[in-house]
């Protein structure tokens, strides 16, 4: 599972805990199961049962497999069209929210690369070009425009402020004094909802807002259809390819304007 994905189980903890006032626990009735991310997003948060807890948990089957916003179909993903995300929750420690500070406050954070390991990562891929215009759109109106910079990330847009970041973690602990969120559906987006930042998330045709958008965002898709291929979609591209730069421009004025 993804950073995302660790990021949907917070807001499964915060309104599990909410309804019992028990841990809750990421797995099988008995064995927690975690995966790389789960620390690092994890951490700190009393809502969350760490792997070797015994005691008064709230079970929730929400591990690789069993993710519950989809099942595994013939080369694709199924919707739970049921589903519906509640923002997660990242506690960020003093020292964190302090470092983020350094990058000041207002500035619009954009993220034009998708995770490019992923078979289906071009499926939600609106285009570096397009991110460039919009980037250079949004400087022209006066605002301060920024990237994140870490060691596995992609190209940088040209004229926006380069931000270097260590981990998750820092990004967002940046994140969180940003005035708004631009880019693809992913572990930046259910960030942006832990910390309470506006965005507008491009998603396509591959899978459905409803399922894993938010109500702070502008969730963009251009199809009824989400095909949730496993592997590179001409649907996709040709959704990505219909949704124009000033339909993003617009909404992000919008979402600027609160």
């Amino acid at each position: 599972m993804g950073i995302g994905d660790q990021l949907i189980a917070t807001g499964l903890a915060k309104d599990a805990w909410t309804k019992r006032g028990k841990k809750i626990a990421f797995g099988d009735r008995g064995r927690i199961i975690w995966d790389k991310h789960s620390e690092e997003v994890f951490r700190n948060n009393p809502n969350v049962a760490y792997p070797g807890t015994a005691k008064n948990l709230e079970w929730v089957e929400f591990y690789k497999g069993h993710r519950g916003y989809n099942s595994q179909g013939d080369g694709r993903w199924i919707w739970n069209m049921e589903w519906r995300c509640s923002p997660g929750e990242i506690y960020l420690t003093h020292g964190e929210v302090a470092a983020g500070r350094r990058a000041g406050k207002g500035f619009i954070v954009i993220e034009p690369n998708v995770v490019a390991w992923k078979g289906s990562a071009a499926n939600k891929d609106w285009g570096f070009s397009k991110y460039q215009e919009l980037a250079k759109k949004l400087i022209a109106d006066g605002h301060d425009v920024v990237q994140f910079a870490h060691e596995k990330g992609g190209p940088i847009l040209e004229c926006v402020r380069r931000i270097k970041t260590s981990s998750f973690r820092d990004a967002i602990s940046i994140l969180k004094n940003s005035s708004l969120y631009v880019g693809a559906e992913g572990g930046l987006h259910h960030g942006a909802a832990a910390v309470g930042v506006r965005g507008v998330v491009l998603f396509g045709g591959w899978i459905p807002p409803s399922v894993t958008g938010y109500d702070l965002h502008s969730n963009i898709a251009g199809s009824d259809r989400f095909c949730g291929s496993f592997s590179r979609c001409d649907h996709c591209r040709s959704v990505m390819e219909s949704i124009g730069v000033d339909t993003v421009y617009q909404a992000a004025k919008e979402r600027l304007r609160g």
